[in-house]
């Protein structure tokens, strides 16, 4: 069992760093100041493509803001570019790298949620095996307090016992000394009938 549990650890360590690396380089391709992560997390309403809209719309917006460089002025001279089109975003159309980047993302998310499955079951065996651990404990508990109960009913016979034993006692003594008399009476009348020679 400790073993099985110990797997499943380092299935999870690495599932986690293979997550944490692909957000990393996910974040890597996308260096802004929000990424969809951070947008679905914002609009956890809207689908993806809503969100990809709302994003290449802030970076155009954002592009607007941008003063030309020297040799972007020098370039619009040359071959003028159309207002409204995003350079970026025209060379991000071929989405190969960040698709692949996505389905390892999905992939290491499917194997994280049958870790967190398993993980949940393992707790619901634990919290079972509390429960009885917890049934066990206040069994053994009733049956202590049961015990007690029963030495201390034990402990007043055996004082009843040993009040009687001693009026006993004192009995015995009390006959052992009338005996005793009656002894020493009656060896005084046989020697009383012999002396007179009876």
């Amino acid at each position: 069992m400790d073993k099985d549990i110990d797997i499943w650890k380092q299935r999870n360590e690495i599932l986690h760093k293979k997550v944490n690396r692909q957000m990393t380089d996910i974040k890597d391709l996308h260096e802004q100041k929000e990424t969809i992560f951070d947008l679905a997390r914002k609009f956890p309403d809207k689908t993806y493509k809503e969100l990809e809209k709302y994003r290449d719309a802030d970076r155009q917006e954002e592009a607007d803001n941008i003063p030309l460089t020297e040799s972007q002025k020098r370039q619009a001279e040359l071959e003028p570019i159309a207002k409204g089109i995003c350079i970026t975003a025209e060379m991000r159309k071929d989405r190969t790298p960040l698709d692949k980047m996505k389905r390892r993302a999905q992939e290491a998310e499917g194997e994280l949620s049958i870790l967190k499955g398993l993980e949940t079951n393992r707790v619901k065996e634990a919290q079972a095996r509390s429960s009885h651990l917890q049934d066990e404990l206040d069994r053994t508990k009733r049956e202590n307090n049961d015990s007690f109960e029963r030495i201390a009913e034990l402990c007043e016979i055996n004082e009843s016992h040993q009040k009687l034993n001693g009026k006993l006692q004192a009995r015995l003594t009390e006959v052992e000394e009338d005996n005793k008399k009656m002894h020493e009476h009656l060896d005084k009348s046989i020697d009383a009938v012999r002396r007179s020679g009876m």
